[in-house]
């Protein structure tokens, strides 16, 4: 064994107190190294350094390395850097993937094994998705051509290929990650899924103080196959917002309310109701209802959902209608064809067509680096808030100043509180109660539980203490809170893009109001104590208490994540402020449509999905009723 998995291993054995009489910490090394696989490059690297670094300081201290230590010296090694304050916060950071991996592996080794099915029963089968046209990169020819071509299979994509696909046009959809099925996901343990599922395993990270995770998919469907199935109606306020701020006349109540009418009709859009919420929603529900707060079901976009509580790693049981299983399907049956494992490396440009220059196709990279060409007068760019930007530069397209800037995300934070009984026992949904109480203060809060074997929330403690959490994770019950922010971000880049994120002091106030009253809503709900997530202070067993600890706590002591990027070739009337016109079509160049959350002008303060598919649908039916000519 090398000294680097030795390091990862006496950590891993270190932080959950392995002695030897259970198989699945021991598993857990194993599965920690598919998972750091998956990240990128600096995350894996300094991961692995921060092991090796803790190594070392046991080996000074003791004279021997983790893994040859007994329970109790490990423990001991662990304390002294923890008493260290400036060290706390690593140590909290160096948890998160252990805890992802072990979580996984005590499912796994806890679950008891399936009844044998009555002879006279068939075995069950994953339900069968819908037929998609989709070809892999390797099989597809280095030259064609099409008459467009849309970078990107996610919300704004799927409907923009769907609605020219039915128009009648010859449409190839690219996306750079695979095609994955239900049955797939039925097969496979959810962090195995999570790793493949996420741009750089889930671990993209926003630069900034402090820095902040923000997860994205890749495959067919993007981020629609991972989200939480969450279904909001793009709020009055913020259309009339982009309407009189932006010029956006798409944004019209009437005309955009009728075209979130068509896309709630598509994802079968209906209020969850109660015998799967389980006993997390209930819970948020009964809390709320104690403190006489707004708050109900939320709706969702999962006929039939079976309570699996997988939403962010695909769908088992095929129930919630991401756009690979509800849109795509539309299209190619008009016609559109999807290729996968295909990078876009730029958009080709004609420059000396009449008129000024025009959008003439795309340049694509396979896996194995070979390129092909796909040439098309009409490129729909939906790549997504982050990859869209640096697709221009690399195209010569992103000279607007503010093409990458505005980025907007929706930062999150949670809290869990313990329960006398346990709370995830039964079906459940992943996203299940909205709290809508502070919404107009710009705080939404929703019952959140996360997959088995995937607490995303950061349990307190080292060592045993830590063992004894994870023993105890079945009596938690999660609450979110997400914030409408005040766009504080940019996408730099040509290549990987890179992140930086300024978190806005009046958004820092609002996260920990948000804090206090999840906290309270627990409590509220019968909690016996709340878990805050903050390395200094992890528990709370009184409101009163709480807001002590939150009155020395400022936003970077928070675990923060950021969901739903928007806003970085957002559309507008003023071309000095927006790179896109307020019909969709990207300023300086020709047949070039913007249809995914880089369109929005900012986050809509609610989970985005319909919004960003009813934009696309606004302005790709706007390109045909105006009837763009792909031959001119």
């Amino acid at each position: 064994m090398s000294a680097l998995a030795r390091s990862r291993g006496g950590l891993v054995a270190a932080l959950l107190a392995d002695d030897g009489r259970e198989a699945w910490p021991i598993a857990t090394a194993a599965r920690l190294d598919g998972l750091l696989a998956a990240l990128p490059g600096p995350a894996r690297t300094g991961f692995r350094a921060a092991a090796a670094a803790v190594d070392a300081y046991a080996v000074l201290r003791t004279g021997a390395r983790l893994d040859r230590l007994p329970v109790s010296e490990r423990e001991a090694v662990l304390a002294a850097l923890a008493g260290r304050p400036a060290l706390l916060p690593l140590l909290d950071v160096l948890k998160v993937p252990v805890l992802l991996a072990a979580g996984t592996e005590r499912m796994l080794d806890r679950r008891p094994p399936p009844a044998p099915a009555a002879p006279q029963e068939p075995s069950q089968k994953a339900p069968l998705d819908p037929p998609l046209d989709c070809v892999p990169s390797a099989e597809w020819p280095d030259r064609a051509t099409a008459d467009a071509v849309v970078i990107g299979s996610g919300a704004g994509g799927a409907v923009a290929a769907r609605t020219l696909a039915r128009a009648g046009l010859r449409v190839v959809v690219l996306e750079e990650g695979r095609h994955h099925t239900t049955a797939e996901f039925g097969r496979r343990a959810p962090l195995d899924r999570f790793a493949d599922l996420y741009r750089d395993g889930g671990a993209t990270v926003m630069a900034g103080s402090p820095p902040v995770l923000l997860p994205t998919g890749r495959a067919v469907g993007g981020t629609t196959v991972v989200n939480s199935g969450t279904c909001y109606r793009t709020p009055g306020r913020v259309l009339e917002r982009w309407r009189s701020g932006h010029g956006l006349e798409l944004a019209d109540r009437s005309a955009f309310g009728a075209d979130l009418d068509e896309i709630e009709r598509t994802l079968r859009v209906a209020t969850q109701p109660l015998d799967v919420l389980g006993r997390n929603g209930l819970l948020t529900l009964a809390g709320a209802e104690r403190l006489g707060w707004r708050a109900g079901p939320l709706r969702r976009n999962a006929p039939g959902c079976k309570g699996s509580c997988q939403c962010v790693v695909g769908c088992p049981a095929g129930a919630k209608q991401s756009v690979q299983l509800s849109v795509l399907p539309d299209a190619c049956a008009a016609g559109a064809r999807i290729v996968t494992s295909a990078r876009v490396l730029r958009i080709l440009v004609d420059p000396d067509r009449p008129g000024g220059p025009r959008a003439a196709g795309v340049a694509v990279r396979r896996p194995d680096g070979s390129p092909f060409e796909l040439l098309a007068p009409l490129v729909v760019l939906a790549a997504g808030a982050l990859e869209s930007p640096a697709l221009l530069r690399r195209s010569g397209l992103g000279g607007h100043p503010r093409t990458g800037r505005n980025l907007a995300v929706h930062p999150a934070t949670s809290v869990a509180g313990r329960f006398a009984e346990p709370v995830a026992s039964g079906p459940a949904v992943l996203q299940s109660a909205g709290v809508e109480e502070l919404h107009d203060r710009g705080i939404l809060i929703e019952a959140t539980a996360p997959p088995p074997g995937m607490g995303s929330f950061v349990l307190p403690g080292l060592g045993r203490e830590l063992r004894a959490e994870l023993e105890g994770a079945d009596r938690l019950a999660t609450l979110g809170a997400m914030i409408a922010d005040r766009p504080g971000g940019r996408v730099f880049g040509s290549g990987r893009p890179l992140l930086r994120y300024r978190l806005d002091p009046a958004d820092g106030r609002s996260l920990l109001r948000a804090v206090a009253a999840m906290g309270g809503l627990l409590f509220a709900a019968g909690a016996e104590e709340v878990l805050t997530g903050l390395p200094r202070a992890p528990r709370a067993r009184s409101a009163a208490e709480l807001d002590r600890i939150l009155a020395g706590t400022t936003p970077r002591d928070l675990h923060l994540s950021a969901f739903h990027p928007t806003g970085t070739v957002a559309l507008g009337t003023d071309p000095a402020v927006a790179p896109a016109g307020p019909d969709g079509w990207l300023r300086g160049v020709r047949g070039v449509l913007v249809a995914d959350a880089s369109a929005l002008p900012g986050c809509p303060g609610v989970n985005p999905q319909l919004t960003i598919m009813a934009l696309s649908l606004a302005v790709s039916r706007s390109a045909v009723e105006q009837g763009y000519d792909v031959r001119s």
